[in-house]
């Protein structure tokens, strides 16, 4: 018998779930900004080789379908209520808006900024402060 035979058959039996990859830091809001570093760093590389790098070579009309595809699967298990899907379609919703801000050149720290302008803002006064639309 071969070694790798022999190594394969007293290997421990698979699982049904695939073991999770070891994370490359902590679970904090901060994995946002290593995710963007890591797409970022794929623009323009092999296509082949990087899901995110085909994305961006595919330019930016597929880069909003996809997020919008993970944007409805979202929103149809939060209807659901199907917590555990709803973490895994966050997931790939917060992806693909990274993907989406790599292509356009929004860097995380803008949108940040955005959000730390409205924090302690009510909404209803945010939105009373907008310009009216004559249209509307």
């Amino acid at each position: 018998m071969a070694k790798t035979e022999k190594s394969r058959k007293n290997a421990p039996a698979k699982s049904a779930t695939p073991p999770k990859p070891e994370a490359v830091g902590p679970a904090t809001p901060d994995v946002l900004d290593r995710l963007f570093a890591v797409v970022e760093s794929r623009r323009g590389t092999d296509p082949a080789i990087s899901h995110s790098a085909r994305l961006l070579a595919r330019g930016r009309r597929k880069i909003a379908q996809k997020f919008g595809e993970e944007a409805v699967e979202c929103l149809i298990e939060a209807v659901a209520g199907n917590r555990d899907e709803l973490v895994s379609e966050s997931a790939d919703v917060l992806y693909h808006l990274i993907v989406m801000w790599v292509d356009a050149g929004v860097k995380p720290a803008e949108v940040w900024a955005e959000l730390l302008r409205r924090e302690g803002t009510s909404g209803v006064a945010e939105k009373a402060a907008r310009p009216r639309d004559p249209l509307a």
